[in-house]
């Protein structure tokens, strides 16, 4: 079997030994230096001012939120567009910030939402938030969303948890927004089992980020900050502060754990994200010879690093040969992340708005996607190919 992912680790051998030395002479396994040296490897390596390590990207995605809106950025009731092709964890959080979740359709072309798309769903709807999902390695035209956004007074957020290593020429995908996450579960780019990250330029986010991850209070914010937030609230001594909660938060935080292997396969990223890329292009290389299949426009973008490799059928009943086909073959796939969000039953549960989402609803029911990582092997890769044939 061809499966999405074939190791946890990148250099898989290479990164348990390490772990294990690491566990067997660690002084200390919760949150502590190896947090914070990732945090700063991971901001040089990302480009951006700080990282927020947290304990998944689900939880960066919902700590980002109630962040916001503890400092009054968002609010009750506020209008949060978001990629109606996305993931549960981009959506929950909107919800569950007393937020109201607009669905923003998405391109055939590029899998993602487009300045066009967004401002066909402006036209009728205004919004105070976007909080963008880069789908599958891929992004929409994220220079033209980001003046528009500008433009238009609307807080823009990249979830960027399948597009690490995507770049434009103006950028790295996730450097675009006011705030971007990032997940590093297995099966991702690059994996430390479970573990997220929080990258921004801003400040007094990265501030509130910190004191949302851990219960509301202030114990990693720098001294200097420290002194700030207990001189506003009037707390006089180290002893009462150590127990003092500031804001509403929950306890998001990474072990030690997270953070040495986050160091570890940090290495290895670059190298990984060009393979992922030569992959890609090799198999896109048969699928756009097959007319049953939409090709991806990826001319935008200037490193495509490929999540998985994503197959876009004409029509759902072309979708079933091909999947009988790479099932046949032992090709494990996925459909094309949550597809419409708007079909699936949590939404119908809390959202009551719909819109006319052609696109994701032609994602929906045309994709599904494979593995796309460098341990395919010469045969692996000859079965993918052969499974993207006409017969």
């Amino acid at each position: 079997m061809i499966p999405l992912m074939k190791n946890t680790f990148l250099n898989e051998h290479e990164t348990k030994r390490a772990l294990a030395d690491f566990i067997a002479t660690a002084g200390r396994l919760s949150m502590d230096v190896k947090c914070i040296e990732f945090e700063r490897a991971f901001s040089r390596y990302q480009g951006r001012r700080h990282s927020v390590l947290m304990n998944s990207g689900g939880s960066a995605n919902l700590a980002l939120l109630q962040s916001l809106k503890n400092m009054g950025v968002l609010g009750d009731s506020d209008r949060v567009g978001f990629s109606a092709l996305t993931w549960s964890t981009n959506v929950m959080p909107i919800i569950q910030m007393g937020m109201v979740p607009v669905a923003i359709d998405c391109e055939t072309t590029t899998l993602n939402v487009s300045s066009e798309t967004l401002a066909a769903r402006l036209a009728s709807s205004k919004l105070k938030c976007l909080f963008l999902t880069n789908a599958l390695g891929m992004t929409g035209d994220l220079d033209a969303i980001r003046q528009f956004c500008l433009s238009n007074d609307i807080v823009l957020l990249e979830d960027n948890c399948e597009s690490l290593g995507t770049e434009l020429p103006s950028g790295k995908a996730g450097n675009f927004s006011t705030a971007a996450t990032f997940s590093f579960f297995v099966a991702h780019h690059m994996s430390t089992i479970e573990g997220g990250m929080v990258c921004t330029d801003d400040d007094e986010l990265a501030d509130m980020l910190k004191i949302v991850r851990a219960n509301g209070w202030d114990r990693n914010l720098r001294a200097s900050d420290q002194h700030r937030w207990r001189l506003k609230h009037n707390i006089e001594s180290e002893f009462d502060a150590k127990y003092t909660f500031y804001d509403l938060g929950f306890n998001f935080r990474p072990t030690e754990i997270t953070g040495f292997i986050g160091l570890e396969q940090l290495k290895f990223l670059p190298q990984n994200i060009l393979s992922r890329q030569e992959i890609f292009l090799r198999l896109e290389a048969v699928l756009i010879e097959n007319a049953d299949f939409i090709p991806l426009d990826h001319t935008h973008l200037s490193v495509v690093s490929a999540f998985a490799f994503p197959v876009l059928c004409r029509s759902p009943e072309i979708r079933r040969k091909y999947m009988a086909q790479f099932a046949g073959a032992g090709v494990e796939i996925r459909p094309m992340i949550a597809g419409n969000i708007q079909r699936q039953p949590f939404y119908s549960k809390y959202v009551k708005e719909r819109f006319d989402l052609s696109g994701a609803d032609a994602i929906h029911q045309g994709g599904f996607y494979c593995g796309c990582f460098p341990e395919l092997s010469g045969p692996d890769m000859e079965i993918l190919m052969s499974c993207l044939k006409a017969r």
